[in-house]
């Protein structure tokens, strides 16, 4: 069983790409697929960040929630840094008042969930990430009506609710948090806890797997329906992820951080919070119908741009 653990980890980026493009195809082929795949996004994300929160040492959570330096550094980068890089790639869409709703929502909201998945592939300071999530959960949801108020006016603020931020944190954050934290209990005190708590961290791989394929075959068939409206963001998602890069990865090193929080900088600056805020963007008026799409497409190019930077990062911040 370890022998297999590892051969999946090794080839981790393969098995992720092979996970987007059967979510693809599976998608493509069988349109009517997107229902029950649209359903199972929600589990599948709660099962990856339960799997991720097993591998974080709750002892040490104390001392993440201390460092106010890399904390700092993250709020800086998505709600400094982050809306004056949007406000300025944005201006492709400008033109189109829906395409550039949609993508004021997706770019200025940052993940906090698959978000420490990915980081963690990568080297970075998950346990830090985790203990960040509440912070920018809830400072999302204060600044996202401002900074939507001073780039298109209030009309789309009135629209918002803050239920869909709730309910996701809840399900996605904070039920997986409190089964691994009772798993790592059970774990230290009987031997069916461990056997358990190793068996579900071998399980991140092919979980991973899983919920890139569900995702994308989900979405993918909304997509190419309005594909020749949808293109004209993919340059704007692109740009977004190649600019905060170097953004994130500078910031940190002013910030004086180590290698892991400083490469968790670059992921939470570059991730956006594209599956939680759909809903908020779902309850639009009919005449913002296309927004939705314009987030989705988000999701499916950053989840290519995340299996790049897997590897990618710990070579540009060693």
């Amino acid at each position: 069983m370890r022998t297999v653990v590892d051969r999946m980890e090794t080839h981790q980026v393969a098995l992720y790409v092979a996970g987007l493009a059967i979510g693809a195809a599976l998608g493509l082929a069988v349109p009517t697929v997107s229902g029950p795949a649209g359903a199972l996004v929600e589990p599948a994300l709660a099962a990856l960040l339960y799997a991720t929160f097993l591998g974080i040492p709750f002892a040490r959570m104390g001392e993440a929630l201390r460092d106010v330096r890399f904390l700092g550094t993250v709020l800086a980068v998505n709600f400094v840094a982050v809306p004056i890089v949007v406000l300025l790639v944005s201006r492709i869409v400008a033109h189109d008042r829906v395409l550039l709703v949609g993508v004021l929502f997706v770019l200025l909201t940052p993940c906090i969930d698959y978000v420490i998945v990915f980081s963690g592939l990568a080297g970075g300071a998950k346990d830090r990430l985790l203990a960040a999530a509440p912070l920018l959960m809830l400072a999302q949801m204060i600044l996202l009506p401002a900074y939507l108020w001073l780039f298109v006016g209030a009309d789309v603020v009135r629209t918002l609710d803050v239920a869909p931020f709730v309910r996701a944190f809840v399900v996605i954050i904070a039920l997986p948090l409190v089964l691994a934290g009772a798993t790592q209990w059970a774990a230290a005190r009987t031997r069916w806890g461990a056997v358990l708590s190793a068996a579900v961290s071998g399980a991140m791989v092919p979980v991973m797997v899983l919920t890139l394929a569900v995702v994308v075959a989900s979405q993918i068939a909304g997509v190419r329906s309005e594909l020749s409206s949808l293109l004209l963001t993919v340059p704007v998602y692109v740009l977004f992820a190649v600019v905060m890069t170097p953004i994130g990865a500078v910031a940190g090193r002013f910030a004086g951080l180590d290698v892991p929080s400083r490469r968790s900088v670059v992921f939470s600056g570059v991730t956006r919070n594209s599956l939680v805020i759909l809903p908020l963007v779902l309850a639009l008026p009919a005449a913002y119908d296309l927004a939705p799409l314009v987030v989705v497409t988000q999701t499916l190019v950053e989840l290519v741009v995340m299996v790049v930077f897997v590897r990618l990062i710990p070579r540009l911040i060693r």
